[in-house]
């Protein structure tokens, strides 16, 4: 692999104020994870509060993608599309994933909510998911660390607690583009093993199922489910790295 990007300090700046609005933004939906609300409410709420702050939805036609935020509950993995058909209900685990790009540059972040009264092995998924993305972080945040060395902290620490990686997706640079190199993997790989670099901008954001790793995509094109029905989580942060560690770059101001 050729080497990573590493961005300058405007750029490390203007990343940081496009994770401030969607991790800002990301707070506010979460408040909104209540029984009876229809998820198509989130995400207009979601492209109002952006575009009111100077910012737009990087999700909204990606790819033909067709709403503002990725709302994927309970089984579904991830790319959960809005739909005022989609009602949350009580005991519903909920990821809400959102990508803001602010004067040019992109912040990304998604986090877990539970609605009303959740069953004790969703909360520890969550929990444990949770976990699992600061081990990635800490992991990412020692002195001569590796991109390999992220999945290597995540897998076994999900794997202790009878829970399993999606293979599938991963994290990965950002900046003035949504997906830049490297790939960041969750599990144990080798495969991508460069140096994380001062001024390295990267997203972590592992899956993690209840049940197996395998997954499937329904006929809509976007909508990523577990193989086996079992529940789904994720938690991503952006961040870069510096002399001292690591900085969280979508936390709101």
């Amino acid at each position: 692999m050729s080497r990573i990007k590493v961005k300058t300090k405007k750029e490390i700046e203007l990343i940081r104020s496009a994770g401030a609005l969607a991790a800002e933004t990301l707070v506010r939906a979460g408040e909104m994870c209540k029984p009876g609300v229809n998820t198509l409410e989130i995400d207009e709420f979601i492209a109002h509060f952006t575009n009111k702050h100077g910012g737009i939805s990087a999700d909204f036609g990606y790819y033909g993608y067709p709403r503002y935020a990725c709302i994927s509950i309970n089984e579904v993995v991830c790319h959960g599309i809005p739909s005022k058909d989609t009602i949350l209900k009580d005991g519903d685990i909920v990821n809400i994933d959102i990508t803001t790009i602010l004067n040019g540059y992109h912040g990304d972040c998604s986090a877990m909510f539970c609605v009303g009264n959740v069953s004790e092995q969703a909360k520890d998924l969550v929990k444990v998911t949770k976990e699992c993305m600061e081990e990635g972080i800490r992991a990412a945040a020692m002195p001569k660390a590796r991109f390999s060395d992220i999945g290597c902290a995540i897998q076994p620490y999900a794997e202790d607690h009878g829970y399993s990686v999606v293979r599938d997706y991963c994290g990965h640079g950002i900046g003035r583009g949504f997906h830049e190199e490297p790939n960041v993997l969750h599990y144990a790989n080798r495969e991508i093993n460069n140096m994380i670099e001062i001024g390295n901008v990267f997203t972590i954001e592992p899956m993690i199922n209840a049940g197996k790793p395998d997954i499937k995509q329904l006929s809509d094109g976007w909508t990523v489910v577990t193989s086996d029905g079992s529940l789904s989580a994720q938690w991503e942060h952006t961040m870069v790295k510096t002399k001292d560690g690591i900085d969280i770059l979508t936390l709101p101001r």
